[in-house]
């Protein structure tokens, strides 16, 4: 199974946050005053993040990665 890099991760995270911050619920319970990225953090240690990462390749190829 595909791993994610570290940007990816990165990108992941701050689509997540900035999704919070618009008004989209949390799909965790999380204790008060946690930021946003902290929120998405948590989702994603979860494994309930609903975010995947689609990656092209040369030879026209996609993988579709989730973020699990």
């Amino acid at each position: 199974m595909p791993r994610l890099t570290r940007f990816e991760v990165t990108r992941l995270l701050s689509a997540r946050s900035l999704q919070l911050s618009l008004g989209a619920p949390a799909l965790v319970k999380a204790p008060k005053h946690v930021t946003f990225i902290e929120m998405a953090k948590l989702e994603m240690e979860k494994n309930v993040l609903p975010i995947a990462v689609l990656r092209e390749f040369p030879d026209g190829r996609v993988e579709r990665v989730e973020a699990n």
